[in-house]
């Protein structure tokens, strides 16, 4: 039996399709509409109430048929249970008719017309701005409502103490802390010293070598072993904080625990906040003490400059906020690589892709307003005279 029927209908035609419509046949029906005649004119009557089991396939080949022999969309109309494909194949064929059409490499004779006017460069300069503008407002907003959210949760648990999490702020100062005391402790020490290395370098040239411990001194304690700490931190925890937080998400374990009642936030997000700030104070002493001690060795290896005399240079270099310059900015990039960390983990959504991709944003992120901080702080100390 053949897939369809065309019968008169006045001005009209009626198209009775019949039998098997289904993925299976559609072989056989291709071959069927094949022998459909061209339009002669008039509106075409697709009728669906003899077909079986209508698939995506088969209706696709009916309308491309149609519009081949020269039937427009207007033309057509369905009846007798039109299958629901209907409707997405003609608004795929819309969207694929109103798409603007790639432009072709432009010849060397066809060059001037393919050239994009300077209105339209124009245009597409404002659309890129526009997205981007767009863009940041929501990202704003986003940030925003992440520390309004944080801030309601830490002054609720204000009332509240058990909701500050005490065991899982130890875990985590220990996971962030402790086991980061190595690498942190070896990075300060190295870096202090070629600090002083490079500085005897150019202070010899003075027969100034004893200012080195001064240059090492105010180095380390006001701004290399916090910021050098803040790096290290951002690297190791920052990423690890984006990378649970996101592996729970794609789980929808934090689906899970509102489910049950509990706030994301207060489980997962404060308790590393608040543990980070715990353990980059005391990560930042211990590099401090660490940029001190290589100063020294270099100073007495290179320099010849005994234990006691670095010691008494030393007291003599510190001013009374040396210390407390570098210890205070140590809070504020702990609650900013804490709170960059796991509002990219919250971002998450669907693929190991985007959690890779927001690992990423959020150690660059991180790194970037730590710099900038310690920046202002700069610029503020300087100005206070601190």
């Amino acid at each position: 039996m053949d897939a369809w029927a065309l019968q008169r209908e006045g001005d009209d035609w009626r198209l009775s399709l019949r039998g098997d419509w289904s993925l299976a046949s559609l072989g056989r029906i291709e071959l069927d509409l094949a022998a459909l005649p061209p339009s002669s004119g008039g509106a075409l009557i697709c009728d669906w109430s003899q077909a079986h089991a209508p698939g995506l396939g088969a209706v696709w080949a009916l309308l491309e048929r149609l519009r081949a022999l020269g039937f427009t969309p207007a033309r057509i109309r369905h009846e007798g249970s039109a299958p629901l494909s209907l409707e997405l194949l003609a608004r795929l064929k819309l969207r694929a008719d109103t798409a603007p059409a790639p432009a072709a490499t432009p010849g060397a004779g066809a060059a001037a017309a393919h050239v994009r006017s300077p209105a339209a460069q124009r245009r597409g300069l404002l659309d890129q701005v526009g997205r981007w503008a767009v863009l940041q407002g929501r990202e704003a907003r986003g940030v925003l409502e992440f520390l309004g959210r944080n801030t309601l949760v830490f002054r609720q648990a204000l009332v509240r103490p058990r909701a500050f999490r005490p065991t899982s702020i130890v875990r985590h100062v220990y996971e962030t802390g402790v086991t980061a005391i190595p690498i942190v402790s070896l990075i300060a020490f190295l870096i202090s010293v070629v600090v002083a290395y490079l500085g005897a370098q150019q202070l010899a040239n003075f027969g100034a070598t004893i200012y080195v411990v001064d240059l090492v001194t105010i180095a380390v304690l006001r701004e290399l072993g916090v910021l050098l700490t803040a790096i290290i931190v951002a690297g190791r925890s920052g990423s690890a904080f984006a990378a649970e937080i996101g592996v729970m998400q794609i789980n929808e374990e934090t689906d899970a625990l509102r489910a049950m009642g509990m706030n994301p936030i207060e489980l997962l997000v404060q308790p590393r906040i608040l543990a980070l700030m715990i353990a980059l104070p005391a990560l930042t002493v211990i590099a401090d003490a660490m940029g001190l001690a290589g100063g020294g060795l270099l100073s007495l290896v290179q320099l010849h400059i005994p234990l006691p005399q670095f010691t008494e240079r030393l007291r003599e270099a510190l001013a009374p906020t040396t210390f407390w310059a570098g210890l205070i900015k140590a809070p504020v990039f702990a609650a900013i690589i804490g709170t960059v960390g796991t509002y990219r983990g919250m971002q998450v959504r669907g693929s190991a892709r985007e959690l890779g991709r927001l690992t990423t944003v959020a150690v660059v992120q991180s790194i970037f307003l730590v710099i900038l901080a310690d920046a202002l702080f700069a610029i503020f100390f300087e100005q206070i005279d601190f």
